[in-house]
């Protein structure tokens, strides 16, 4: 671990992902509740802050894979995280003098230009680490995710009811800055070699499909991802009903799972960097749909509050075991000059799927019982689980003109 902390692109890309969550999550609640007071809870004022999230995903993802290949990926972060900290600042400007409508586009042009930064992001991950270290920093990566699913709720909500919107949305632009200046300790991206961009953008984003579509691992991780991506969505709208139709308590009480998933998926994460270099991805993709599929069967049937607590405690902690092993898989089985294409092909394959689940829920809820919904989630997770089995043992080679460096600080 002494040599992943060494390194100096890791580092940065931490520090900058830790100013990045703080600026996601101040923003998130604070539009939330902004949101919340003006409209009186409107729900399709609500439900509008997730589509402006959600919606730039299956535009483009694809399209901002396929130019995170072409550019050079430090420069593109840093000037995602500068025009996301600018949009912030002008609607901060608009909301002070104009109409409060315009909050909504603070989420969706931070949503779409995150489409080209996060591609880039693995692009570095694959450029400046040696093939053993990059399951481990995923690892901290995955933890440092955890970490705010908890806090982050806290602090959102906190500076908002302190500060007001104003304030929180200057926090926003102010950590969406700091993120920059971190990326630029980021070790200069290496020269695209010349000529390497004669093709089209279209035919550039054919051959990133055809390249999934050859690869046997990746359209496996590919059906693995839908079957996840259906599962959480079809139970992330109902958990509500688990507390007040299964274990009778106020709605109030969901955060008490919430917390105790939220913990779970911290220690998953801190347990995921001592075991990721003597367990491969695959077998830790493995283990967290298997792990989940039990916790969501067991959280379905039961009435007893430790019972459930303790199943989504298990569902949190094996959680970050799919996320860190999906993205190793990802960045082991990839050549870098593909590594945009391919991410902009499986994420929306999980953001549709799970997008998909989500809108016909509530009208799953109306037909059958919380529990069928939650053992049907369960059986999707062992169906994901099914077509990884195929390669659990396989042991995977880096592919051939990849980069990895040991740059330290």
């Amino acid at each position: 671990m002494s040599q992943l902390f060494s390194n100096r692109f890791v580092k940065a890309i931490f520090l900058s992902a830790l100013f990045l969550q703080v600026g996601i999550w101040v923003r998130n609640f604070a539009i939330l509740l902004f949101i919340m007071e003006q409209t009186n809870g409107n729900a399709l004022a609500v439900s509008m802050i997730s589509v402006a999230e959600f919606a730039p995903i299956f535009i483009f993802s694809f399209i901002g894979g396929t130019f995170a290949d072409r550019w050079r990926p430090k420069r593109t972060m840093v000037w995602c995280d500068i025009l996301s900290a600018a949009s912030v600042f002008a609607v901060l400007i608009t909301l002070i003098f104009g109409s409060w409508k315009i909050i909504f586009f603070a989420t969706l042009i931070s949503s779409i230009l995150s489409q080209f930064s996060q591609p880039s992001g693995l692009k570095l991950f694959k450029m400046h680490l040696q093939p053993e270290l990059i399951q481990s920093a995923m690892s901290v990566y995955q933890t440092i995710f955890a970490i705010f699913m908890v806090l982050g709720p806290v602090l959102g909500t906190f500076i908002f009811q302190q500060f007001g919107i104003n304030m929180s949305i200057a926090i926003t632009g102010i950590a969406f800055l700091l993120s920059a200046v971190m990326l630029t300790f980021i070790p200069p991206d290496q020269q695209m070699e010349k000529g390497k961009q004669t093709t089209s953008l279209l035919e550039e984003m054919k051959s990133g499909i055809r390249y999934v579509l050859s690869k046997k691992e990746l359209k496996l991780l590919g059906i693995c991802f839908m079957a996840a991506g259906l599962a959480i969505g079809l139970i992330q709208p109902l958990t509500i009903f688990l507390v007040t139709e299964r274990l009778h308590l106020a709605k109030e009480s969901l955060q008490w799972l919430l917390m105790v998933n939220g913990i779970g998926m911290i220690l998953g994460g801190a347990v995921s960097m001592m075991f990721s270099k003597s367990v491969p991805p695959q077998k830790l993709l493995v283990a967290g749909m298997l792990a989940n599929a039990i916790g969501l069967s067991i959280v379905g049937f039961s009435t007893n509050l430790p019972l459930t607590l303790g199943a989504e405690f298990i569902n949190g902690l094996f959680f970050p075991c799919i996320q860190i092993g999906i993205n190793t898989m990802i960045l082991q089985n990839t050549k870098s000059e593909f590594i945009g294409r391919v991410n902009g092909t499986l994420s929306p394959l999980f953001t549709g799927s799970m997008v998909l689940t989500m809108s016909i829920a509530g009208i799953l809820k109306g037909m059958f019982s919380i529990i069928i919904i939650f053992e049907l989630a369960a059986v999707l997770f062992v169906i994901g689980l099914l077509f990884i089995l195929p390669i659990y043992n396989m042991k995977f080679s880096e592919p051939v003109g990849e980069m990895g460096s040991n740059e330290k600080s």
